[in-house]
Parts: C-alpha cells; structure tokens; sequence
C-alpha cells in the first residue's frame, strides 16, 4: 500500500514515547525539535536523557508503561528494547485512534520516520516504507553532499523576496515566471538576480494579493 507523504506540525501537541535509552533519543530529538510537548515513560533512562528531563525539555515518568499515559496524545513512539512491550502500546494506540510509531516494526507502525537531510527550513525526507532503513539512509548521505551547507540561508532569503513579489504584482504568468526563476539559484544567486533588479525597478503600487493564486508543487 502507498504511503501519504505529509508535514505535521507538533508544536505544543503532546507526545508521548515509550523508552528512554539509545533507541528512543533520536526520536525524542526530534519531537522536540519539531516543537512537540514530549512526555517520555521508561522505569529507566540513559544518562542523556536523564540530563534533559532534569533540565525540563521533556517529561519524564520513571516508570513502565500504563494505558492511562495515552491520554491527551497526539502521537505515540514505542522505542523500548522490548518487542512485547512496544506491541502492547501500539495495540493500545490503535484502539484509540492515535499514531503509532513503533521502532523497527513495521506492522505495528502508523507511520515511519524518514533519513531526513536538512538545510534551515529545507527538509528532503526518504522513506522506504520500513523495508530498507540502510537504502533510505544511503540516499540521504548522497543527497546531503549534493546540498551546499548555506543553502538554508539562501532559501531565507529566496522566501523574502516572494513575498515580496507576491504583494507587488498581481497573479499573472509573469509573476509565476518570476517566482520559479527565483527558485533556480544559478540564475538569482547572489546579486545580479534578475527578479530583484526587477523588483528594483518597479513602479506598481504595492497592493496584497491572495498568495494561494500562485500555483507551485510543493
């Protein structure tokens, strides 16, 4: 079955995660990272972890895993080195409709997280659909190298300008022109851009259109 590739947003949805050692880190990471208020269960914790629970990045509760801690949750991530266990949580999720991510175990899986590479605000992310972890890695270290590190910066930058554009011009092929020439970095890096010698020149009032008119895949 195919998967659908979506973004969710985390910030301040409650998540929790089952496990607290190396198998549940990375993926406690980035939950924060996303913004996720993390609340992590586990009767132990390494120490790294112990650290950011003491420092209050997430919540911890020292103990093993209770149907109740579900409550309230957006997501769910069974990282525990226990196969037993991690099945029982997502069985448990499933009952209440909430996503389940159990770590290398894709039938009890929801959804799968991806090799992700990452440029600020650029993320390319790689799913294999659980069956190949090492391709999806592979991948990602081929298409990191690919990526000059200050690209994020330059997407900072190339999202300035559209909107930019976006207020100055009214839909038009034009405009749709001038904003996926302004994606191509070899033509508008870094000052002799054509859509800002544009903008530059421009004597158009500047009037707010409806940014959903332009027409781009995302």
């Amino acid at each position: 079955m195919e998967m659908f590739p979506i973004y969710l947003k985390l910030e301040q949805r409650r998540c929790l995660v089952v496990g607290a050692g190396t198998i549940a880190a990375p993926k406690i990471a980035s939950l924060l990272r996303a913004g996720g208020r993390v609340t992590v269960v586990a009767p132990e914790a390494s120490p790294e972890l112990r650290e950011a629970a003491a420092e209050r990045r997430f919540d911890w509760v020292a103990r093993g895993f209770e149907t109740a801690d579900l409550d309230g949750a957006f997501l769910v991530i069974a990282a525990t080195d226990q196969q037993s266990v991690n099945h029982r949580v997502a069985e448990e999720a499933r009952a209440r409709n909430i996503l389940c991510n159990s770590v290398d175990d894709p039938p009890d899986c929801d959804f799968f997280y991806p090799s992700v590479v990452r440029r600020g605000d650029l993320q390319i992310a790689i799913s294999t659909a659980g069956k190949s972890p090492a391709l999806a890695q592979r991948l990602r270290a081929e298409i990191d190298a690919l990526l000059e590190p200050e690209t994020g910066e330059w997407l900072d930058a190339l999202g300035e300008t559209r909107l930019r554009i976006l207020h100055q011009y009214a839909a038009s092929e034009a405009r749709k022109e001038a904003l996926h020439l302004l994606a191509r970095r070899e033509a508008c890096d870094p000052a002799q851009c054509p859509v800002q010698a544009l903008l530059a020149q421009a004597n158009a009032p500047s009037a707010p259109t409806e940014a959903g008119s332009e027409r781009e895949a995302e």
